[in-house]
């Protein structure tokens, strides 16, 4: 399944009420082993018991063989329950011998909630292992995708509810969150650049930029991202990102390499609820209109092909950032033609709700594009978001941060 799709399907079902947090897991796993996408046949959600040193059974479902209730893990007996910690996701071959008895051979499992010391080493509150005949790296994108959102979860319900706002902190911040944003419209060379982000609260995770590579007049970086959720921590996770990128585009670090560190960053600073999705990109005066980019789990961005009248979708060449410490993103390439623009957006444009929650998607924005292929970059982000709006209910509980960036290169 599509690593936004699954986020969003994975935070709705979250976002139901529950009366506890097992509830919660049990709901989730079941949904998980339902789901014909993501192709695992059953599961089991283990619960870390201090007192014994051990994870207990806490619930299994699935075509898998049934364990006896209150089965546990001792941690001293499986060293990769430390490798867990470290790593969220792993996948392993099994190797206590009662669960090879009930023919589990492989699994893939991912931690979930906040990290437990005990002795010298910490373990995470709860397990979540999966059993599927396809052990990939599919699989284990989608453990991180759930141990994120569910961790998000655990930790919003041990948040104080605080009445008061902190009105004075929110306005300075929204001042300075506003301060980094580039100019809106830009020239460089033969390209023409418009970009907004507006923020579905007063602060926003999404934010754009427009960067100079090193001492390079003729490099340019454009970079969209999308910090997970929304106000004060995505905020202040995307300014962070963003203050990071400014610093690293003084060096001219090739691409693949910048997103693995920047990612090995993110996953450092940041909690284990904390991820971003970011779409990077570079164009330069190179004359065969040369344009290099990475996609971290972002929304595929759109390049029109005036001449075509086609589109082309951009679409990750890595996962999503601050999942996990050591991944690894690809590089790719297209040519810019005279006319041909690139349209990079964030979900809350695709994934803006009208009143019987049907989603705006990707199929009415590619078709407004191809509409508007003669217009000015700034023209068509206002077409976007005006039919966006048109479209949505400005009071549905889906709305998102919205950003959009046009980039289209000059005919002669």
């Amino acid at each position: 399944m599509e690593q936004r799709k699954l986020y969003r399907t994975i935070e709705i079902l979250a976002s139901q009420s529950f009366e506890s947090f097992h509830d919660l897991l049990h709901e989730i796993l079941i949904q998980i082993v339902n789901n014909e996408e993501i192709d695992v046949s059953g599961g089991r959600i283990w619960k870390l018991d201090e007192s014994d040193v051990a994870y207990k059974l806490l619930y299994q479902t699935g075509d898998a063989f049934e364990i006896e209730n209150g089965f546990v893990l001792h941690l001293y007996n499986h060293p990769i329950f430390k490798l867990i910690t470290n790593e969220r996701t792993i996948l392993a071959d099994e190797t206590n011998l009662e669960l090879i008895k009930k023919g589990i051979f492989k699994y893939s499992a991912t931690g979930i909630g906040k990290k437990i010391k005990i002795g010298e080493d910490s373990y995470y509150q709860y397990l979540m292992a999966l059993n599927s005949d396809h052990i990939d790296d599919e699989l284990r994108y989608t453990l991180n995708i759930v141990s994120t959102i569910l961790t998000s979860k655990l930790f919003e319900r041990h948040l104080s509810k605080s009445q008061q706002h902190l009105i004075a902190d929110i306005d300075k911040a929204k001042q300075l969150q506003k301060s980094i944003l580039p100019e809106h419209e830009f020239r460089f060379h033969d390209y023409d650049l418009f970009g907004v982000t507006i923020p579905a609260e007063n602060l926003g995770g999404d934010f754009f930029d427009y960067l100079k590579i090193g001492d390079d007049e003729d490099r340019m970086a454009i970079v969209v991202g999308d910090a997970a959720s929304k106000g004060i921590s995505a905020a202040a996770e995307a300014m962070y990102i963003s203050g990071a990128i400014r610093m690293a585009s003084m060096f001219e670090i090739k691409i693949s390499p910048f997103m693995f560190r920047l990612n090995h960053l993110i996953n450092k600073i940041f909690s284990d609820d904390r991820f971003s999705t970011m779409f990077y990109g570079e164009i330069s005066k190179d004359k065969k209109g040369l344009f290099l980019y990475a996609n971290a789990g972002h929304p595929p961005a759109i390049y029109v092909s005036k001449a075509k009248n086609t589109i082309t979708l951009l679409e990750p060449t890595g996962p999503l950032l601050g999942v996990t410490p050591n991944s690894k993103y690809e590089t790719d390439s297209l040519n810019f033609e005279p006319g041909d623009m690139l349209i990079i957006y964030s979900d809350g444009i695709t994934e803006a709700a009208n009143g019987e929650y049907d989603f705006y998607e990707e199929e009415r924005l590619q078709s407004l594009i191809l509409e508007n292929l003669h217009v000015t970059p700034k023209e068509l982000v206002y077409t976007i978001l005006d039919d966006v709006n048109t479209f949505s209910t400005t009071n549905s509980k889906y709305q998102d941060d919205k950003t959009l960036v046009v980039i289209k290169k000059r005919e002669s």
